[in-house]
């Protein structure tokens, strides 16, 4: 069966056209997908993201048992503070990307995607036998809102946002006459924050939002533009650009990966010596030389041999171009300037491997 969340109806009368995404019912756009886009990088745009995962873990041994989970090392993260993570197997292939928030003593917040909620959970059950840890799945108890864009902070201050937080950080806060989490994070590449909230209060925050952004341009933003922002800014879309054959090493994330952990965890050898020798494999960003747009799945060809696939592909409406993440070998000879071929319709058509992230990224915000 279908899911819904508890803003189901609002999109509805908002005239979304409306598809599944990882069973959920979900709006994939309002308006069109360039101006929704645009509407976040230009103004700022509000998302309904409550088909993602929200999991409490707490304990004594809470922070050890992420320790074993987890290649980044927990114990550097300070209180009210976030880090990206990856969810590795025991071959250190990853069966999702997560963000871990500390929210007090022994006491951790987990955003997991929408589509590995049940994976997620079952593994870090399997995983906490020997520790004195719970771990509470709330994902169905709470919705999540995310306003988005160079004016998002502005309009939270118009509603009484006092606190004052750095990029990757969560706080409580009043807003309005709601209680809420406030993360000063995203998935567009902007400033941004996502507000987490229960779920019967979402629907009248959802309304607020909008009528109090109305000065500062703000629309509602479907999963369409979701991803063309996130690709833009070179951002992972977990079943696309990651899975459980690929390590975070070959995904580009060594940059997350704690060099000196102690700790031991799941893939940690695989990790390890990939780190010090490479993957099999990289993920490359690509810019088409023509009008063609490399689709998820099409082949990748380097001298007349194919050498890999792509995984995401749009067209950048910052850019005017279309672009492509793609894993291919991981050998010298492919690297930013070099050409490379996609196989579309049964034809090969020219790219250049570019540089990621395709657009500048704007969420490292210091106040």
């Amino acid at each position: 069966m279908t899911k819904e969340t508890f803003l189901h109806d609002k999109h509805i009368a908002l005239g979304a056209k409306m598809v599944d995404f990882a069973g959920w019912h979900m709006p994939v756009q309002y308006t069109t997908i360039v101006e929704e886009h645009n509407t976040v990088r230009e103004a700022v745009g509000l998302f309904d993201v409550s088909h993602m995962g929200e999991v409490f873990v707490s304990g004594k041994e809470s922070l050890a048992f992420l320790q074993s989970i987890v290649p980044q090392d927990i114990s550097k993260l300070e209180y009210e503070k976030a880090v990206y993570c990856q969810l590795p197997n025991k071959k250190g292939g990853l069966i999702d990307d997560l963000i871990i928030y500390k929210i007090g003593i022994n006491s951790y917040l987990i955003i997991c995607n929408a589509s590995r909620i049940d994976e997620d959970v079952n593994w870090m059950s399997l995983n906490s036998n020997g520790y004195d840890v719970k771990i509470d799945n709330q994902s169905h108890n709470y919705s999540l809102l995310a306003v988005q864009g160079p004016k998002a902070d502005e309009l939270l201050r118009t509603m009484g946002l006092s606190t004052h937080q750095d990029s990757f950080t969560i706080k409580p806060a009043k807003i309005l006459d709601y209680n809420i989490l406030v993360s000063r994070t995203g998935y567009t590449g902007e400033d941004g924050y996502e507000l987490l909230v229960e779920n019967n209060i979402a629907p009248a925050l959802w309304d607020k939002v909008l009528e109090y952004g109305k000065p500062f341009g703000i629309k509602p933003i479907g999963l369409g533009a979701r991803d063309t922002l996130r690709l833009e800014a070179a951002l992972h879309l977990y079943g696309n650009d990651l899975d459980e054959d690929t390590t975070p090493v070959e995904a580009g994330l060594s940059w997350s990966l704690a060099k000196d952990k102690k700790e031991d965890y799941n893939g940690k050898e695989v990790i390890m010596a990939q780190l010090a020798n490479g993957g099999n494999k990289k993920l490359v960003g690509i810019k088409m030389l023509d009008k063609n747009i490399a689709r998820h799945g099409y082949e990748v060809y380097f001298n007349g041999e194919k050498v890999g696939i792509v995984t995401s592909g749009c067209i950048s409406p910052v850019l005017g171009c279309n672009i492509a993440l793609a894993y291919v070998k991981n050998i010298s000879d492919i690297s930013t300037g070099s050409v490379v071929q996609v196989m579309i319709r049964e034809k090969l058509h020219d790219a250049e491997v570019v540089k990621k992230p395709f657009i500048n990224k704007r969420n490292k915000i210091r106040n």
